[in-house]
This record gives structure tokens, sequence and C-alpha cells, in this order.
């Protein structure tokens, strides 16, 4: 019988994976003896997610908000038995006053120092209970009320006031590796090519529950006149003043060079908490090496390697021991409050994030053009300082740059990119990122400024920008700049540019943008730059537009179709439409036949959209759904 088993299975019983375990009964053995319950394929497909769930589970990080919701109370075994203050004694139920006052001391002991060993020891030895270790569902549902109690003390650095650390040093040092090490992010450029980093770069960073802002700062070169290195110290003189704790990164392959020690000059003079990482000691053979650098005379000198990671637990230590802690208000006494019942059969709105129906605090905005059209010069006009680099070099701004600035009481981030150019023309590997950069904050992005140099006119490169922001459901804004240079400040003795021939231009090149408004100003002069802060609140607004599926069935019956131009054969029967999304506003259309919408349909379409609901400023996509599911030809 083995023989006759063996030969039926052929190839397959050589393999170590198919092979039967001597003693173990086979599969359908085990069905036969009853041991072995059959399966369905439903049943195969819980169990399978309920596996997948679990692995879920068991690799949600220890620092993740989901992990830190699963922390309920702790409790001390030494308190149970002593009846010690906040121990909850065995069997007893926990309150909801009892779960928030020890939500708010472990958040209070966060930022305490402890004071001896024994504490910190105590503070390890505590058990935690879990939810499902709770005793019943009104206990859970109390636990539940106290999360957003913890998370709001939880808050990180972009909602506190929390310290700033600046990271400083001469050019291709590591400055940018250390600054993406430490935020955990990719979001300044790193390149073998010096002097990549310009602008200053800002970034959150969360170590032992603490929380801190950080700032990359370009290659400091004091002693260097060039326009942009004195740009660079400039920059990075403004985020050390406002640090309180400055980390200068040298390399410590290489011997020390005169920016080092005149940098060093300027920290020591300043005041402030050093602390020097020698960065590059890849190996521990060369960790000694670091104390070489003592010369300098910095008392805190670390051997570290940001891109593998060693040494950066020890500066950060040291980092955080002297940033200073912000002040934890006693927390007062909670009350019980009762509210009422909400009523059941009242609509409760419906809000999808992945709709862009969440209400927003903030517009993001991406500046995006060709390089040298004066993006820097707006970035700055709008935000009022001298955020970015502003030079005559094409090319100057590489790192994207961001700003919040309020106005009328709602929040616009504005963020600077790259020049983008073709990438016939891109040599460099920092050009290419930076490139790479600008197209990724562009699709992050809201609305898109995109900037048109009136002096040039819009080139083929600008229709292939705009193309960008169009497709990937961006709303636009054309923004022509320089205007200024074209009319009153015009030195080629030609007369003034008039503004309704200039637009018919404008619309004729970017045939496909003819829903975006078009604004002309004038950056360095500050004309008209306050009208693109009322646009973009203006298009965010008709962004997340909503129309109620009535009012569309009752615009359908208005439309006379008969109008588009679209052979017979490519026509459609439209029974009824609805809004599926917003940002960008997407309409489902349900006909008699699958087919792709033809493109002068669907221009036709969008029109009478338009003409009905506005949406000015953003695309609008449409989706095809077949009443019948039949596909045709």
């Amino acid at each position: 019988m083995a023989k006759v088993e063996k030969k039926r299975l052929g190839k397959k019983h050589r393999q170590a994976s198919t092979r039967p375990h001597k003693g173990k009964a086979t599969k359908a053995e085990q069905l036969a003896s009853g041991t072995r319950a059959a399966t369905s394929p439903k049943a195969r497909k819980e169990a399978a997610a309920k596996k997948s769930a679990a692995a879920a589970k068991a690799r949600t990080r220890r620092q993740s908000p989901e992990f830190e919701s699963k922390k309920v109370v702790e409790q001390s075994e030494h308190g149970r038995t002593t009846g010690a203050k906040g121990a909850v004694p065995r069997g007893a139920k926990a309150t909801q006053r009892d779960i928030k006052e020890a939500a708010i001391e472990r958040a209070s002991a966060r930022h305490a120092k402890p004071d001896s060993a024994s504490q910190t020891a105590a503070e390890e030895q505590r058990p935690r209970t879990h939810l499902s270790a709770l005793e019943d569902r009104e206990t859970e549902r109390a636990v539940a009320a106290s999360l957003p109690l913890i998370e709001e003390l939880q808050k990180p650095s972009a909602a506190i006031d929390a310290p700033l650390i600046a990271v400083c040093g001469r050019p291709n040092v590591g400055k940018s590796t250390l600054f993406n090490r430490l935020t955990g992010t990719r979001r300044s450029i790193v390149g073998d090519e010096p002097g990549i980093t310009r602008d200053r770069i800002y970034g959150e960073i969360e170590w032992q529950s603490e929380y801190a802002r950080i700032v990359d700062t370009g290659g400091v070169v004091p002693d260097d006149e060039a326009l942009i290195p004195s740009e660079i110290y400039r920059q990075a003189r403004v985020a050390l003043d406002e640090a309180d704790a400055i980390i200068m990164v040298v390399d410590g392959r290489t011997e020390l060079a005169a920016p080092d020690l005149e940098l060093a000059r300027i920290l020591l003079r300043s005041g402030k908490h050093i602390f020097l990482a020698v960065n590059k000691m890849d190996t521990v053979q060369i960790t000694s090496d670091a104390e070489n650098f003592r010369q300098l005379g910095f008392r805190d000198v670390f051997a570290i390697s940001a891109e593998h990671n060693n040494g950066i637990g020890d500066l950060l230590d040291a980092v955080f021991e002297t940033l200073p802690r912000p002040e934890v208000e006693a927390p007062e006494e909670l009350e019980e409050v009762w509210e009422e019942e909400p009523d059941p059969n009242a609509p409760k709105p419906r809000k999808l994030r992945s709709h862009g129906e969440y209400d927003s605090k903030e517009t993001k905005v991406a500046i995006i053009g060709r390089p040298n059209v004066g993006k820097s010069t707006l970035l700055n006009a709008l935000t009022g300082t001298d955020r970015s680099i502003v030079s005559p070099i094409a090319g100057t701004t590489r790192d994207a740059v961001d700003e919040l600035v309020e106005r009328n009481g709602h929040g616009f981030r504005f963020v600077d990119t790259a020049g983008i150019r073709r990438k016939g023309k891109t040599t460099l590997m920092a050009e290419k990122l930076s490139v790479i950069m600008a197209r990724k904050h562009l699709e992050a992005a809201d609305v898109g400024l995109l900037i048109i140099d009136a002096t040039e006119g819009v080139a083929a490169l600008d229709a292939n920008i705009g193309g960008y922001a169009h497709e990937s459901g961006r709303s636009v804004i054309i923004v022509v700049n320089k205007w200024d240079l074209v009319t009153t400040h015009r030195t080629d003795g030609q007369p003034p540019a008039d503004q309704k021939a200039y637009t018919e231009q404008v619309r004729h090149a970017l045939k496909y943008l003819d829903y975006a408004p078009l604004l002309f100003i004038s950056a360095a002069e500050g004309i008209n730059v306050n009208s693109v802060f009322r646009e973009v609140q203006k298009v965010a607004r008709e962004r997340r537009k909503r129309v109620t599926t009535g009012q569309m069935n009752r615009f359908l019956a208005d439309v006379d179709f008969q109008r588009a131009s679209v052979p017979m054969n490519k026509r459609v029967k439209i029974y009824y439409m609805t809004q599926a999304a917003v940002a960008p506003p997407t309409f489902v259309l349900f006909t008699d036949r699958d087919v792709k919408l033809h493109f002068g349909f669907e221009r036709f379409l969008e029109n009478q959209v338009r003409e009905a609901f506005g949406f000015v400023g953003t695309p609008i996509w449409f989706k095809v759904k077949a009443r019948n599911k039949k596909k045709t030809a």
C-alpha cells in the first residue's frame, strides 16, 4: 500500500515539505476518524482573517497611538494589599474618575525627573491592566471615555510649546542624515554633493515620551562672502538664535577645517548648551578618535554614526536632559457632567476622511513652477519673513520649505518647492531628488499655485507642470508673477502689456486649466499679494463642496445632451448620477453601457456641472457604472 501511495504522489513525495511525518496521521485519516473537522471555505477565510489581524496587532509599534490607546491604568501589587492611594482593591471595579486620575498621574510622571534609582525600579515593576482584563462592558466604556483625555495629554510638539534643537556644521558632514534619523523621515535631501541643504528644515522628534522640535541648517562657512553661502549662514544664525540646544556635527574621518574652528568659536560665545557629534564613526575601532575633537572646547563629545544609528541614544539622552521641560498644571477637580441623550431619530452627519470631508484646520498650498520664476519671493511675501533664500541663480531652492500663516482664523501652510526641470536638464543627483520631492509635496497639498514669469510668458514646461497638478486632482490657481516688469517698470521701451490680451494668451496655452482662477501679482513689490489668500480660501471651499443626489437628478433633467458634439455610437444614456466623493469632486454616472466617456461628451458634461454648481479652481472626475453590467465595445 505504501508503494502505491508513493507512486501516486510521484515527485512530491521526495520533497521534504510534503513527505509524511512518521507516527502522525494524515489529513485524510484525521477526517475519517473524526479528529479533524472539515472546514468550509468561508470558515477558512475567517480563520485566515483573524490570523492576519493578530499578526498586524503584534507588529504595532510600542510608541504608536494605537499602542498607547491600549494602555489603561497601572495597578500596583503593593497597593492592592496595603490599600495605597490610587490603587484599586482586588475584585473592585475601576470607576471613570479613578481611571482619569490615573491617566493624569501617568502623563504628569512623563515630565517629572525621577529622584532615585528605586523610584525607577518601582515604575518598571508595576503591572498594567489591559482592556480585555476588565470585568464588564460598563468599565470598558469608562476606559474608552478616558482615552481622549490621555491623547490630549500626549499631544505632539506641533500642538505644544516644545523646545527647539538646532543641527549645524560645515558642509557635507552628515547633518541632513542625522536630521532624517532623528525625525524618522526623509524630509531633508541627502547626497554626496556638498551644500545640498540651504534653507531651514523643521521637524519633530520624540524620545522617551518627550517631544521636541528640530531644525536642519545648511552647511555653514562663516568667512565665505558669496551670495548663496552668506544667505545659508544668515538662515543658520536665525535657527541658532531661537534654539534651546545646539548639536554641532563634524566629520570624524577628516581633520578639523577652518570652518569648524570658526563655527566653534561662534557657538561658544552663544552661551547655550552645545553638544559635539563626531559623525561617520561607523566602527568601534575608530570610536576613540572622537576624543581628538575636544580641542574645539566642548565638554560634551559623542561619537555617532547617523547612517548606522550608532551612538544616537546617548546623544539624545544628554540633549533632552538639558532641554526646558514644559510645566504641567495641576489637574482640576473632575465633576460629573450630565449630558442629554441624543435623539436616535436625528440624522447623523456622515463625514469620511478618505473623501476629504473632515474639518480641516489648515489648507496646504504648494507653490510650483519652473526655476527662477519667483516662488521663494512669493513665499517670503506671503509670510512676511525671509523664510526662504532668494537669489537670481536658478535652482537656489532644493529642499521644500514650508511655513504656516494664520489669516482670519484660518491656517494656510505654504510649501515652497524646488523649480521643476525637464529630466534631460537635471544632471546633479540633488536636482533630480529636488524635482521628485517637489512632485511629492504637490500630491500632498490641497491647492497648487502655478507661478508663471510674466516677462517670458507661458512655456511648454509650464503646461507640463500644470498637467501634474491637474492629473493628481489638486486645485490650481494660475499666478502671473513679475507683472510690474511688463507694465509700470518696463525698461525695454515697449508699451505696457494689456492684461486682457495676456489673459487670452494664458488661457489659450493652458486650455485644460480653464477652470483655474488667474491672478496678476508682483511678489517683489508686494502688489496684489493679499488676493492669493482670498482665492486660496475660495478654491479650498469649492474643493470640498457636495451636491445632493436630488439636485443632480434635477440638473440632469434640464441638460440638453443633444447639443454635445459626440458621435451617436459614443453616446450613453445617463439614468442618474451622484457625487461619491469630494476633494476633488467625483461623480458616478449610472448609464446603459459600460464604456469610457467620449472626450467631447465628458467636457460638455463638466461645463454643464460647473455652470450649475461652480467648483471653481478644482478638477472634476467622472466614473461610469453600467446598470446592466455588460461590457460593450
